[in-house]
């Protein structure tokens, strides 16, 4: 439960994909230019949860809150410079907790008040030109990346699952994540994206490993593609795609392996949009994507996600499904993890977005009395620049 919390209060979407459709121009002359983008959110939230232990002890609660949702607050900068055919871009961003407050959790006198995150979830630089683009640095990963960035509650709030301690939680909600997908963990990385050819581009990067513990021995480094195919048609679009990760650790003569495939697809038909998504891992946790530690046991993970929204004008209405069924093949404590979720969003103003959101919630462990229903009702509002 710590780990599973610990990775909960770093779950965050991909701001960079909405740098590019917001962002203020500072400078530019002469192939020069420097910009700025950011987002702020709040919502005021009410979770209602029963649950019950592995011992069958049932609990009750209400719990009030206004925090973030499934995007922190955030600022980023990016630069670049046409060099001839060549461009160099580097892109900053700076993620910032608003629930750092006295909000719970039996802290000692020295956790009690303010301490904000600041947390550098975002700091590489580009090479582009006509043969594609290496990325060097620390950004996100490439499994799962497509499908977070196409959910439609990624200005929202999501599940709030107190089996992952995120209804007290001090950083963001969790979207669908565990309930559908897997979060693309920031990493060090040199990434490669072709042009695109025929509505095709492919990326493969190189990741720094995830460390199984302090002395485990990783031979090779963590290896992540993504595969996107994007065309238009007469008032609509397609969009699909196809991401792995494989890694190799070994400790104390013990070797295991990582593996992952996700894939998805999304169809935008006048103004109706339909989306499915899923995903199968060997070895990798199913919040993060981070491994599990060596030991007789070898979890999997199936996850699916299916959502359909509608666009009216500035009005957006989402109707969301997702599950992930966890699975240790040397233990009877398996797992399922479910959100059922309604939103609607409304653009009062370009840059700035209301959203009502309804999800309940569901986490059942299998041969065990340990559960959870959480029905979490939300108000919020989004500003973008």
């Amino acid at each position: 439960m710590n780990t599973l919390t610990k990775f909960g209060a770093l779950s965050v979407a991909i701001a960079s994909s909405f740098s590019a459709a917001a962002k203020i121009d500072i400078y530019e002359n002469n192939g020069l230019s420097f910009s700025a983008d950011g987002l702020v959110n709040a919502f005021s939230s009410n979770s209602s949860i029963e649950a019950t232990d592995a011992t069958g002890v049932g609990t009750d609660r209400d719990q009030s809150r206004v925090r973030m949702g499934f995007l922190p607050n955030n600022v980023g900068f990016n630069f670049s410079n046409q060099l001839s055919d060549m461009k160099i871009e580097m892109r900053s961003s700076f993620w910032v907790s608003i629930n750092d407050s006295d909000n719970n959790r039996d802290a000692s006198p020295a956790d009690l008040g303010t301490g904000s995150l600041i947390d550098v979830r975002q700091f590489y630089a580009t090479v582009k030109a006509d043969w594609g683009e290496v990325l060097i640095g620390k950004d996100f990963g490439l499994f799962n990346r497509a499908s977070i960035l196409n959910d439609e509650l990624l200005l929202g709030f999501g599940q709030t699952s107190d089996f992952f301690g995120l209804v007290d939680g001090g950083n963001v909600t969790f979207g669908n994540i565990s309930t559908g997908y897997t979060y693309p963990f920031p990493k060090a990385q040199i990434t490669y994206r072709s042009p695109e050819f025929n509505g095709f581009k492919i990326a493969v990067g190189l990741m720094d490993p995830n460390k199984l513990s302090s002395d485990s021995s990783e031979d090779l480094p963590r290896f992540e593609a993504e595969l996107m195919y994007n065309s238009t048609f007469d008032s609509g679009s397609f969009m699909a795609w196809l991401s792995g990760v494989s890694q190799s650790s070994e400790v104390d003569g013990i070797e295991q392996n990582q593996s992952g495939v996700g894939y998805g697809a999304k169809v935008k038909f006048a103004g109706l949009a339909l989306s499915a998504s899923g995903y199968s891992t060997k070895g990798l946790g199913h919040v993060a994507g981070l491994d599990q530690l060596v030991g007789p046991e070898v979890i999997e993970t199936d996850g699916m996600l299916f959502q359909a929204s509608y666009t009216m004008e500035d009005h957006r209405f989402v109707v969301t499904h997702g599950r992930t069924e966890v699975e240790n093949t040397d233990s009877v404590l398996d797992a399922e993890h479910t959100n059922t979720g309604l939103a609607y969003f409304n653009t009062i103003r370009p840059g700035l977005t209301a959203v009502f959101e309804y999800n309940h919630t569901e986490a059942d462990v299998t041969n065990s009395l340990a559960g959870e229903d959480n029905d979490t009702i939300s108000v919020g509002a989004v500003v973008t620049f």
